[in-house]
């Protein structure tokens, strides 16, 4: 059974930071593409970062230059480093494992945590 579990999101003053962890399990983690997307209630999934198996990266707009992706494949962890952070980052942040198939096969998401950034 695949599992994908986020942690440490919660409630953190503007300017501040906070660091969000993935952890997946049940697939061969140092194969898949992680990354981090976003969701407001009636808005779509906004993109927040990936990286790949090979360590590539990349980053949403909204965000580059303040948060930073890395990945773990011993812990079978990704991360998301939240700096600077800003109220309209307030948001639940998704954890994604993707193998790269194109389809919803191999591609698994997290319940989400919740980041709040107070002004």
């Amino acid at each position: 059974q695949v599992k994908v579990v986020e942690s440490g999101g919660g409630l953190v003053q503007a300017g501040g930071s906070l660091r969000l962890s993935c952890t997946a399990s049940g697939i061969i983690f140092s194969m898949y593409t992680m990354g981090w997307y976003r969701q407001a209630p009636g808005e779509q999934r906004e993109l927040v970062a990936t990286i790949t198996s090979g360590g590539d990266t990349n980053y949403g707009d909204s965000i580059k230059g303040r948060f930073t992706i890395s990945r773990d494949n011993a812990k079978n962890t990704v991360y998301l480093q939240m700096n600077s952070l800003k109220p309209e980052d307030t948001n639940v942040y998704y954890c994604n494992a993707d193998f790269g198939t194109g389809t919803p096969l191999y591609n698994y998401w997290g319940q989400g945590t919740q980041v709040t950034v107070s002004s």
